[in-house]
């Protein structure tokens, strides 16, 4: 790729100083364009350290208004960080719908410097990119414009830029001894990034070639590429391609008909009783045990994520209760997820759960999740087919990144028959202090009986993977539900642990 670069391509002081005004106004005219449209724009720089990709991020903010726009830049991990799973702090940067978001130091600078330097096997290096391919076309499909620049020089070129700025003391910070480092690996690096960009050269995120010889050249090529990608996504009415699993990512179950999805539900054996004594003796000996695998998790900073999912008046609120009185209220937190507000729909579904990931030895506990991606919104028509469709994927990627990182994920899926959940609801409006957990809604979902029962069937079979299995609960019994939910999670602990 890079043999085909216009070396040595040049733009004199007048023709870019005639150029620039139209330039930028034309930028301006789009930035608000895709601002109406609500469209997030990521806009990627990666080459070589040294090759200019922070004075082209210096000129294309002078020709955009700022107002508009975030920069990120990244470096080593903070603490923080490296609490959580590698893409965390990615996620959390990403722009809303109407933003742009400009990244130098991306996803594509820690592998491959790692790969460079052979601190990362081939194999190793190609399971990265295509999980770095799946994210952008996670991202792309649910309407982000992903601008990918790559500014080359030449090695002889980098070395006469580097030893220019060294010799220059107003420049001569611009020039690390990590960037004399990196140089000495030039070779091996562009061997690695050329590698990268044929991984990840994809029509909804293309790589675009800044050929950086000439200072001015290099930032009226970038100025032009925006535009031209800007422009593009504003006359685009066409959808993104369907998402595909990056490799060694859970591959979901093949749907299952009407009929087997069913058996997985009917499995539940909902006619089990627990008699008073026998509740209290194993709870109490199962919320012990509890107790003391989180304070070992706590301390080997193990963290957690337990999801809820079941049934309305399936006992969700209950079944938490009893968790989290065997745990230490400093170290653990419970979110019950409702509809999303202005600041969550204005990203990607995920990032609203991404942004709770717990830190190391911390516990999240979710009263419903993202799986009302494929629940609530399928069922609803919140979604369209091809969001919810698209989104066991995106699940089962999420959460093998969190098993990935050593998070204990715990999935329960909380069942009962209609004729209780009928009993639940007809109770709730007698009891005074339960008439608040009732309204029109339960009724209207209940109504909907048979729908709900077949996303939850699908949901099941495509997202109980080895890294995340689904615990399915009898919960017609709220005795039966709350011990076995207990006993379990004290299970996946123990293993966890053990391992």
């Amino acid at each position: 790729m890079f043999e085909t670069a216009e070396l040595g391509r040049s733009v004199g002081k007048q023709e870019f100083e005639a150029e620039v005004p139209k330039l930028r106004l034309e930028l301006l005219e789009a930035q608000r364009e895709l601002q109406k449209a609500g469209v997030p724009v990521i806009v990627l720089l990666a080459g070589a350290d040294g090759a200019g990709k922070g004075e082209t991020v210096a000129r294309v903010l002078e020709w955009l208004d700022t107002r508009g726009l975030d920069t990120h830049a990244f470096g080593a991990p903070t603490d923080e960080e490296r609490e959580r799973p590698r893409w965390w702090r990615y996620w959390m940067r990403l722009p809303p719908r109407g933003r742009i978001g400009i990244f130098f130091g991306s996803w594509y600078s820690e592998p491959l410097v790692e790969r460079a330097f052979g601190r990362l096997s081939r194999p190793r290096y190609d399971r990265r990119l295509s999980e770095i391919a799946f994210f952008e076309q996670m991202l792309a499909e649910d309407g982000a414009l992903i601008v990918k620049l790559w500014i080359h020089l030449s090695k002889k070129g980098l070395r006469r830029r580097l030893r220019r700025l060294e010799g220059d003391p107003a420049t001569r910070w611009k020039v690390t001894k990590a960037d004399w480092k990196h140089f000495r690996k030039y070779d091996r690096y562009i061997e690695a990034s050329e590698h990268a960009i044929r991984r990840t050269d994809t029509s909804h995120a293309p790589w675009l070639l800044v050929e950086a010889t000439d200072e001015r050249y290099r930032d009226l090529m970038a100025g032009r590429t925006l535009l031209e990608r800007f422009r593009s996504r504003l006359a685009a009415a066409a959808p993104a391609p369907r998402a595909t699993a990056p490799a060694g990512s859970p591959a979901p179950p093949p749907a299952m008909s009407r009929e087997a999805s069913l058996t997985i539900l009917d499995r539940v054996n909902l006619k089990r009783k627990l008699a008073l004594p026998e509740y209290d003796r194993r709870l109490e000996k199962a919320q012990g045990r509890l107790g003391r695998l989180v304070r070992a998790a706590f301390e080997k900073k193990r963290s957690s994520v337990v999801v809820f999912e079941g049934w309305d008046a399936s006992g969700k609120g209950g079944n938490i209760r009893r968790l989290t009185a065997a745990m230490d209220p400093r170290t653990y937190r419970v979110l019950s997820v409702a509809a999303p507000t202005d600041e969550e729909k204005a990203r990607h579904y995920l990032w609203r759960f991404w942004r709770h990931v717990p830190r190391a030895g911390y516990v999240t506990v979710y009263d419903r999740s993202w799986y009302g991606r494929v629940l609530v919104e399928r069922v609803e028509g919140f979604a369209r087919p091809e969001e919810w469709s698209r989104a066991y994927l995106e699940i089962n990627d999420f959460e093998q990144q969190l098993a990935g990182h050593g998070i204990v994920l715990a999935k329960f899926w909380l069942h009962v028959d209609e004729k209780e959940q009928l009993s639940r609801f007809r109770e709730r409006e007698t009891v005074a202090w339960k008439r608040h957990k009732i309204g029109p809604e339960d009724w209207r979902n209940r109504e909907k009986w048979a729908l709900y029962e077949e996303a939850a069937s699908d949901m099941i079979a495509r997202t109980s993977t080895a890294q995340a299995p689904w615990t399915l609960v009898p919960a017609n019994d709220k005795r039966v539900a709350r011990v076995s939910v207990v006993e379990s999670l004290c299970a996946r602990l123990e293993r966890a642990l053990d391992g």
